[in-house]
């Protein structure tokens, strides 16, 4: 990024339970100030805008037509990621988008057209990969650390949402579930170590027809499951490297690691790649146990930990100056097409080729 980043105001679609995540980290970043919230419930709009000393607040459409607005970051659930991510393209805005990009790929692939003939930029979560455990990995990696990675596992548990969200009924319907709501953190950190994934194959399932909602001050106490909630797969990546994933909603205690990278000469242990920061092991075939690789930036997220987006839209706006853009919206689509290629699938289904690709985003040379 450049010493002097150019100023772009930032609105907000979506004040729901990601909202503070985002207001906490763009108030981090001074070139990125928040000018707006909207949020279908006026309410819950006004009263983000007072809890994070925002100007304005609103509905959808006085954002979108606000002339203040530079930069629209949607955060509202999936299903409606398409269509207002369309209507922004179109007012003239940037946007950065949740994960993921679209609820399904016929949408994205529409998103990517209006960007692109709208001439504006389009980027998306997750940006987790941006932090300071990823560009760990991809240094240790690209140096050839561990050898030539051939192999990794990644094992995504349950979040336990229905104890803590008061109405979680988005993750379980089209544009949720485990592969959706959890995999974009974890295949959006494989590439950015491995390089994109040419072919899936895999099983889904799920272990209730109904959950039952305990998180106090809940608003619904049961929801009917729509999609599957469990999903175990093998990615084959371009490079070679084989992958084996569990994406699941269901298994809410494990011992499994969240992530591993297998090479030739040892094997790298990440971090949840639903986090930034956290230390990254290693440990060479020979050695006696494993040790931390020396990070190659600072922690990016406040200390202590509190929930924390903005290098996305960071990234975004660095992209606008020159910045190589690394989070973005063909990088997002090449992450939903394998997810996707893993949703209501059987064994007999066999084996799907990916027909989208993607580079590596450009490592991160210095601090977001």
């Amino acid at each position: 990024m450049t010493d002097t980043p150019e100023t772009l105001r930032v609105g907000i679609l979506g004040a729901g339970s990601i909202f503070g995540a985002y207001a906490r980290g763009l108030g981090m970043v001074d070139h990125l100030p928040i000018v707006r919230v909207a949020d279908l419930d006026q309410e819950r709009a006004r009263a983000g805008a007072r809890k994070w000393d925002i100007p304005a607040w609103g509905d959808a459409d006085a954002l979108l037509a606000d002339p203040d607005v530079d930069i629209v970051v949607n955060i509202t659930q999936p299903a409606f990621h398409a269509e207002l991510t369309e209507a922004a393209l179109r007012a003239g805005k940037h946007v950065y988008v949740e994960k993921p990009l679209a609820a399904t790929t016929a949408k994205a692939r529409e998103n990517l057209a209006v960007a692109a003939e709208t001439g504006r930029v389009l980027g998306c979560a997750p940006d987790t990969f941006l932090g300071s455990a990823a560009q760990t990995a991809r240094a240790a990696v690209d140096s050839g650390l561990i050898g030539r990675p051939f192999a990794a596992t990644s094992f995504v548990r349950s979040s336990r949402v229905e104890t803590w969200h008061q109405d979680p009924s988005f993750l379980f319907r089209d544009g949720g579930g485990p592969v959706l709501d959890w995999g974009p953190y974890h295949l959006a950190a494989l590439v950015n170590l491995l390089g994109p994934v040419s072919h899936v194959v895999g099983v889904t399932d799920r272990a209730a027809e109904q959950i039952v909602v305990t998180a106090p001050e809940r608003r619904v106490d049961r929801i009917d499951v729509e999609v599957d909630t469990h999903a175990s797969a093998l990615l084959k990546f371009a490079s070679g490297a084989v992958v084996t994933a569990m994406y699941s909603f269901d298994v809410w205690d494990t011992t499994l690691p969240h992530l591993e990278i297998y090479g030739t000469g040892g094997t790298l242990h990440l971090p949840d790649p639903n986090t930034f920061d956290g230390p990254v092991l290693v440990r060479r075939r020979g050695d006696e146990d494993w040790s931390e690789v020396p990070p190659v930036m600072p922690r990016v997220t406040p200390d202590p930990p509190t929930p924390f987006r903005a290098l996305g839209v960071a990234d975004l706006a660095a992209h606008l100056g020159g910045e190589p853009h690394r989070a973005s919206g063909e990088f997002a689509y090449h992450v939903l097409e394998v997810l996707s290629a893993l949703e209501d699938r059987d064994i007999a289904d066999g084996v799907t080729e990916i027909t989208s690709t993607t580079e590596r985003p450009a490592p991160v040379t210095q601090r977001p």
